[in-house]
């Protein structure tokens, strides 16, 4: 039997094979979404700008040559130099290291907390779940970059802080959503059974309700990851996220501001990228919502 044929069995033989047909059926559903696959292109390319940068530059974008400070593009400067001499190609490959930095960080600590926040407001119930949820509240009352801007002002200006802001503004409506799906599931026919069975209620949370969770997790955290970008980009424009000369895109644009109308480039190319990025994270977003998210799947969406 071919792997296609073991993959599209209409009888699955065990638990492996049933799970391995389920992902590969969800990726051709994914694959015939053009969207969607143009946004994981979008994706994989920043990803291979990022590794490959070493290779595909001749510099790390910091050199300065002040003879061709402000060099408009051309085959010498594929994009241009900005007031230093540096090249804005280089900075551009290398920023994108920072990108999948400030992405990879804000994802490992928004979704865990989130989910942990939720199920467990939502399983406990009582003076747990109001006590959580009313502290998600105050999180969810002011806009994200406003509140973002407060906490980088108490921490102070740099990258990191500026990432661990936008993790701690971002979680809130994580711990929303896990809580609307736990409290569908808590009194669920096969939670009865697990307890009945002498199954703890901790086995419960972690084994079956937080799994059921994490498709939705998953969609909404790809979705967000383009304002999370922009959030970044935006305390970098304001000088408090990466400081110079880092080539963070954010950081790119404020200086390029200065030089706006005669140095287009500038601020235009960093610009550009944030768009095409986030343009990527939504439509991969929304491709991942048709194949993992039962209400939408079947549909046409």
């Amino acid at each position: 039997m071919s792997a296609k044929s073991w993959l599209l069995s209409p009888t699955p033989t065990s638990s492996t094979q049933a799970r391995a047909q389920k992902v590969y059926i969800g990726w051709l559903s994914f694959r015939s979404n053009f969207s969607a696959m143009m946004g994981l292109c979008i994706i994989l390319l920043l990803v291979a700008a990022a590794i490959l940068a070493p290779v595909i530059t001749s510099g790390n974008g910091l050199e300065q040559n002040l003879a061709d400070r402000l060099q408009a593009p051309s085959w010498k400067y594929g994009l241009g130099t900005d007031e230093l001499g540096r090249s804005v190609y280089q900075r551009i490959v290398w920023g994108s290291r920072y990108t999948l930095y400030i992405v990879f960080l804000v994802s490992i600590i928004v979704m865990p907390v989130g989910l942990l926040v939720g199920i467990f407001a939502g399983y406990a119930g009582g003076w747990v779940d109001s006590f959580l949820m009313r502290m998600t509240d105050v999180f969810l009352a002011f806009p994200r970059l406003v509140l973002a801007l407060a906490l980088v002002a108490i921490l102070g200006p740099g990258l990191e802080n500026a990432i661990l802001a936008i993790a701690i503004t971002s979680w809130a409506p994580y711990a929303r959503m896990a809580r609307a799906e736990t409290l569908s599931l808590r009194r669920a026919e096969f939670v009865e059974v697990i307890l009945m069975q002498g199954g703890s209620r901790w086995r419960i949370l972690f084994k079956h309700i937080a799994p059921m969770c994490l498709s939705s997790a998953i969609i909404r955290l790809t979705l967000d990851m383009s304002g999370v970008i922009l959030s970044a980009a935006g305390l970098g424009f304001l000088g408090l996220g990466a400081q110079p000369p880092t080539p963070e895109w954010g950081a790119m644009i404020s200086t390029g501001a200065e030089y706006i109308l005669d140095q287009w480039w500038l601020a235009a190319i960093p610009g550009a990228a944030i768009v095409i990025v986030s343009l990527g994270f939504n439509l991969l977003g929304d491709g991942l919502r048709d194949v993992l998210d039962p209400r939408t799947q079947g549909t046409g969406r």
